[in-house]
């Protein structure tokens, strides 16, 4: 759980261990997934109890940090098959996003997001790794910011501010 991660200190970019980084708040690297369907519904992950944080919250289709000396786009898609058994889906990179979260259990996420959409057949099924997810659900943009306005807690924070903030960047307009 704690394997080194890109994040920077004194303005230098090195690897520190993923809980220090959250306990240190300090900005590090990351990615996030939005896998779409054909008729425009997103894949929305419930975050597995068993989470050093933000467990049981709803995310969005993938979200992680790179390995030290890992690319983004191989870690989006190593990650999707790591947590949603999802393969082979073509990554489009949608631009990165910075943002500063607090994420209880006296942990914060500060962040530079590659942001990635990718585009689900009919034919793509998620097969949610327990460890990582314990519930999956495609919801329209729409039905999802309905749902976030109605019930913001059952939601993490870095998706209540995606979808606040960059929600023409992620989803193209």
């Amino acid at each position: 759980m704690n394997e080194a991660i890109p994040a920077w200190i004194d303005g230098q970019l090195v690897p520190v261990g993923k809980l220090d980084a959250h306990l240190r708040g300090l900005r590090h690297k990351a990615v996030s997934v939005f896998v779409m369907s054909g008729d425009g519904r997103l894949l929305l992950q419930r975050r597995a109890a068993g989470k050093y944080h933000t467990p049981g919250l709803w995310a969005n289709s993938c979200c992680t940090h790179p390995h030290w000396g890992e690319a983004a786009e191989p870690c989006a898609a190593r990650r999707l098959g790591e947590e949603l058994g999802l393969y082979g889906l073509r990554l489009l990179h949608r631009g990165q996003v910075e943002y500063r979260a607090d994420v209880g259990g006296g942990m914060i996420e500060h962040e530079l997001v590659d942001m990635f959409m990718a585009e689900a057949g009919p034919e793509v099924r998620p097969v949610p790794n327990p460890v990582e997810v314990m519930e999956t659900d495609w919801l329209s943009p729409d039905d999802l910011a309905a749902r976030i306005a109605q019930a913001p807690a059952r939601f993490t924070p870095w998706l209540r501010l995606y979808m606040a903030q960059h929600r023409d960047l992620i989803f193209g307009g």
